[in-house]
Parts: C-alpha cells; sequence; structure tokens
C-alpha cells in the first residue's frame, strides 16, 4: 500500500489538518473549545491514532461544524 500522508496502517486517511485550516482553527483552539488534551487533538491531526473515540470524534465535529466523512477517509487498496 503507498501510504499518503496522515494514513494509518489500515488505510484510513485523517484530513483534520485541512478542515481545521479551513475553518481558522489551531490546535490549541480546538482543544480549549472541546475540552481535550492536545496530544489527543495532535493524534487526530497528524493521523497517530490507532483507536477512534466517538466523543472525541463528535465533539470535534460538532465544533467544526462538519460531518465524520470531512474528518476521516477510508482509501482501500
Amino acid at each position: 500500500m503507498n501510504k499518503r500522508p496522515n494514513q494509518n496502517e489500515s488505510g484510513i486517511i485523517f484530513k483534520l489538518d485541512k478542515v481545521m485550516k479551513e475553518k481558522g482553527y489551531s490546535k490549541n483552539k480546538l482543544c480549549v473549545n472541546c475540552n481535550l488534551r492536545f496530544e489527543t487533538v495532535q493524534g487526530y491531526y497528524n493521523g497517530n491514532i490507532s483507536r477512534v473515540d466517538l466523543y472525541v470524534l463528535a465533539s470535534i465535529c460538532k465544533e467544526l461544524h462538519c460531518n465524520v466523512q470531512d474528518i476521516i477517509e477510508y482509501v482501500g487498496d
């Protein structure tokens, strides 16, 4: 599999970085507004997570006014 930036071994691509840039959010702003640890946001931002926490995902989507598909995408072989 040809890995893309922000893609983990399962073929999931995390696009939180793009959505945050479009909406004018920094990692710190997202942390404060969603009451999340910086390390948590950093993991989603860089695609360095192995398990998705639905509470975290819902909090991010609510704050950024976006859908899950805007943040996470599956790319098959």
